[in-house]
């Protein structure tokens, strides 16, 4: 069934529609109209994209890290009557805390990555920062009582925050992956992951700002044990604005992305309409929300051309047949066994923050506002050192070197740094800076590696019917290796310590570690190359696929010419 001829469209604003309005073909029109984004040009469009979802990830980041910084605060305000170090909150419920983020984001990225298989990417995408939003603001606004501790309270709000964050995972990267050009995809998606590293340098940033707000009360106070009256009210309400404000950004993006347009490959190819989904790309490239084809023309589509898609429909029995084939099955469990491996290493490193920062000389101060500007100031240094920059540098290298190859790099280099600080230990402790630099080399080839192209990888590689939930998969199972890193290896650095702030084990965990970064050179070489490979290809739909770079114009000029020509003709007839 062809189309109705549309009026309008120029040089500056080719009208897409009458290209495709003479294909009668659902399965020819869904190829041609994937191709117009596979090819296009990069635009403002994708800048705004990548934006959208970076905001996303930014807010992420920043209220994870943010309670690094604020579980020191907690102990002043509700640790300051404690028998043993007064002022300092317990290992206990700082890893509860901590903890509590990564449970909920396990269940988010589960839940969300299903649900936006099931309903729709459109509908699911600004529902998790809704969550987030509240979730921090109620955080922001907790106090204990006799019923309840503000442990309690606070792991409550973060398992709550943590479910936002989660759905966060799948829906940006999915989205962000189906709306980009075939060219820069991995840059597009790795850019929105690298406003991770941005998140952290705003909670630091903020860190410092607050300290420096509040120096004349924190200045009265020598120790964190005897912060008390104007010192302790001044912490009370540093730590709120420091988490509170992560609500900041997540609010500015919130309308763009409950405007989305839904994106064309879902509509397509699970919910099944070649009509509007050739309206929401030129919705999507021209900048609007999403398209708004004919009713009329639109029912009849739906009757007539359903049937006739040659994508799979979505179903139980079919995601079974799909993973239980070892050549899709196994790509499932190298992008999920990556991420797992990544994570208990990526998160366990952070057990040495605290020991690099002293090694550099920020820890510790005469008074409480010393403690607190070393410690904002020494986070600073480290995200600049090494986390940014290894993140950009997979910006600029994603597309041209390749996922597989950043990924097996960064597994094969870790292994050898983890090695190395986990044998060289006692050594690199005493030495004028050692520990730092491999700290720092650590730190830029996790994200020049494995922490970015973890990300990325399941973004692409499986089917739309399917790929938001199997990258929430992947995903979840990073998070639960986070949750191994903080629950097992992070006690097991104090075993056979004398006391609490001794880690004895922590050579030995990084030994451990080690292995871990082994393990992940296997299962990267499960997963395929992505780069500069169409989505469909990726999902073996080579039958129906368009060569990269291809398009109705490439194929077909004069029919596209006269497709315009007859709409133009058209629409003068009817004058």
């Amino acid at each position: 069934m062809a189309t109705t001829l549309t009026s309008g469209g120029n040089s500056a604003f080719h009208n897409f529609h009458n290209d495709f309005a003479h294909v009668a073909d659902p399965n020819e029109r869904r190829r041609l109209a994937l191709a117009e984004i596979d090819k296009a040009k990069f635009g403002w469009y994708h800048v705004r994209a990548v934006v959208v979802a970076g905001v996303g990830f930014f807010t992420d980041s920043y209220d994870i890290f943010a309670i690094n910084l604020c579980s020191a605060m907690l102990g002043v305000v509700y640790w300051q009557d404690a028998k043993s170090n007064p002022g300092k909150i317990t290992s206990s419920a700082d890893t509860a805390i901590k903890v509590s983020t990564s449970g909920g984001t396990v269940i988010g990225q589960l839940l969300f990555g299903w649900l936006a298989d099931r309903v729709g990417r459109k509908r699911m995408y600004g529902i998790e920062l809704l969550i987030i939003i509240f979730a921090t603001l109620a955080q922001a606004l907790s106090s204990d009582s006799r019923a309840l501790s503000i442990v309690g309270i606070l792991i409550f709000w973060r398992v709550i925050m943590g479910i936002g964050i989660g759905g966060d995972y799948p829906l940006s990267s999915i989205i962000t992956s189906e709306f980009a050009t075939t060219k820069w995809r991995g840059a597009m998606m790795g850019s929105v992951f690298a406003m991770q590293g941005f998140g952290q340098f705003g909670a630091a940033i903020m860190a410092l700002i607050v300290t420096a707000g509040f120096r004349e009360s924190l200045e009265t106070a020598s120790s964190v044990g005897k912060c008390s009256g104007v010192c302790q009210l001044a912490v009370d309400k540093m730590w709120r604005v420091i988490i509170g404000f992560g609500a900041v950004p997540a609010c500015i993006a919130l309308y763009y992305r409950l405007t989305i347009p839904e994106t064309p490959r879902y509509t397509f190819d699970v919910a099944r309409d070649v009509v509007q989904a050739d309206e929401d790309i030129r919705a999507y490239m021209a900048g609007k929300h999403e398209g708004h084809p004919d009713e009329i023309q639109h029912a009849a589509g739906l009757q007539n051309q359903s049937p006739e898609l040659a994508t799979p429909k979505a179903s139980f029995s079919d995601f079974v047949a799909h993973y239980s084939q070892w050549k899709h099955g196994k790509v499932l469990l190298g992008t999920a066994g990556s991420w797992f491996f990544l994570d208990v290493a990526f998160y366990g490193l952070g057990l040495n923050n605290s020991i690099i920062l002293g090694a550099i000389g920020w820890t510790g101060g005469n008074n409480v506002y010393e403690v607190f500007y070393r410690s904002a100031v020494g986070n600073l240094i480290l995200i600049c050192a090494g986390a940014i920059p290894g993140y950009w540098m997979t910006v600029a290298t994603v597309d041209t070197i390749g996922r597989k190859t950043i990924q097996l790099g960064g597994f094969i280099l870790l292994t050898i740094l983890f090695i190395v600080i986990g044998f060289a230990y006692d050594p690199l402790l005493h030495s004028h800076n050692g520990l730092l630099g491999l700290y720092v080399l650590a730190q830029f080839f996790f994200n020049f590696g494995p922490n970015a192209t973890t990300f990325i990888v399941p973004g692409e590689c499986f089917p739309t019917r399917y790929r938001s939930t199997s990258h929430g998969f992947s995903a979840a199972s990073g998070k639960v290796g986070a949750i191994i890193a903080q629950c097992v290896f992070g006690p097991l650095v104090h075993k056979g310590a004398k006391n609490s702030s001794d880690t004895p084990w922590l050579k030995h965990v990084m030994q451990i570690f080690a292995l871990f970064m082994l393990c992940g050179c296997f299962t990267t070489l499960l997963i395929p190359e992505t780069k500069r490979r169409t989505l469909e290809e990726l999902a073996g739909e080579s039958p129906l696929d368009t060569p990269r770079n291809e398009s109705l114009n490439d194929h077909h000029p004069k029919l596209a010419e006269e497709g315009q020509a007859k709409g133009n003709e058209a629409v003068a007839t009817a004058e």
